[in-house]
C-alpha cells in the first residue's frame, strides 16, 4: 500500500500533479505543525504511478506490496506494468479481441463485447461495474471466464455478472467487461447499456468485434446505423495472418 512518510515530506507539493485520480492531497496543517502531503485511501487505486516515477524528490512516498486478495487485484488491475498471473497479460490482464485471428474467440454470427469502464482522472467502483455486467448479461451477453479476463475472478456467477459483495466498494483506475452475444441480440445489449449508463457514476466506452464476410462486407456496421449509432471512424483490424482455431 502507498503512503507518505511525514518525516521525509517537506510539503513542497511536487507530487500533487502526478496522481491520475488526485488521491495525493495537502491538507491544512494543525497549529504549530508542518504541512505535509498524505494519500486519501478512498481515492487511491494503488496504481503506483507516484512510486514508479519517483515523483517525490525527498523519497517520502513509500509502498508495500498489498497482501490481501482484493487490494492485490486493485493494484494489478490499475498498474499497467503489472501482469495478471492467470492470463499472463499486462495492462488490466486482458488482450481483449486483439488476437482473434489466432484465438478464434468470435465466430461468424457473433459479436464480441468489450466495455472499458473508468479512465485515468475518473476511475470506477466495482459496484458500478457489476451494474453494467449484470445489465448486458440479462440482455444476452455471455461473459468471459478468468482464463481471458481477471474481472471474472471477482464474479460469483458468470451467468449473471454478480460481483462478490466484499469487492463492490473497491475502486480501480479502469477495468474491462468482456463477453459475446449473437448478432441478433446486439440491439437488446445496446438498449441495456443506454439504460444502465443512467445508474452509474463513471464513464465507459464500448468496443464491438465481428468477423468480416468473405465479400468484405461488415453487417455489424449496417446494424449500428440502423439502430441510430454513427458508423465508427476508427478500429482495429486483424488481417488473418495468424492461425485461427477455426475458420467459421
Amino acid at each position: 500500500m502507498v503512503r507518505v512518510n511525514p518525516e521525509r515530506c517537506t510539503g513542497c507539493g511536487v507530487c500533487l500533479d502526478y496522481c491520475p485520480l488526485e488521491a495525493i492531497i495537502m491538507p491544512p496543517a494543525e497549529k504549530g505543525a508542518r504541512q505535509v502531503a498524505r494519500i486519501d485511501p478512498e481515492l487511491c487505486v494503488q496504481c503506483w504511478v507516484c512510486v514508479r516515477q519517483h515523483v517525490c524528490p525527498f523519497g517520502a512516498i513509500e509502498a508495500e506490496y498489498p497482501t490481501d486478495f482484493y487490494h492485490v487485484f486493485q493494484h494489478v488491475i490499475s498498474d499497467p506494468v503489472e501482469t495478471t498471473a492467470e492470463t499472463g497479460v499486462p495492462g488490466r490482464g486482458t488482450e481483449e479481441a486483439k488476437t482473434n485471428d489466432v484465438s478464434g474467440r468470435y465466430r461468424r454470427g457473433e459479436v464480441g463485447i468489450a466495455i472499458d469502464m473508468g479512465r485515468p482522472g475518473v476511475g470506477c467502483r466495482l459496484g458500478d461495474v457489476e451494474k453494467v455486467a449484470m445489465a448486458v448479461a440479462r440482455a444476452g451477453v455471455t461473459l468471459e471466464g478468468p482464463e481471458h479476463t481477471p474481472l471474472a475472478k471477482l464474479m460469483t456467477d458468470l451467468k449473471t455478472g454478480q460481483i462478490e459483495t466484499a469487492a463492490k466498494d473497491l475502486r480501480v483506475l479502469s477495468v474491462i467487461i468482456e463477453g459475446k452475444c449473437q448478432e441478433t441480440q446486439l440491439p437488446a445489449v445496446l438498449a441495456a447499456l443506454r439504460e444502465v449508463e443512467k445508474e452509474i457514476d463513471t464513464v465507459f466506452t464500448l468496443g464491438l468485434v465481428s468477423r468480416v464476410e468473405p465479400d468484405g462486407s461488415a453487417p455489424l456496421l449496417d446494424t449500428l446505423e440502423r439502430l441510430g449509432f454513427e458508423r465508427p471512424s476508427r478500429g482495429k483490424v486483424n488481417v488473418g495472418l495468424g492461425r485461427p482455431l477455426f475458420q467459421d
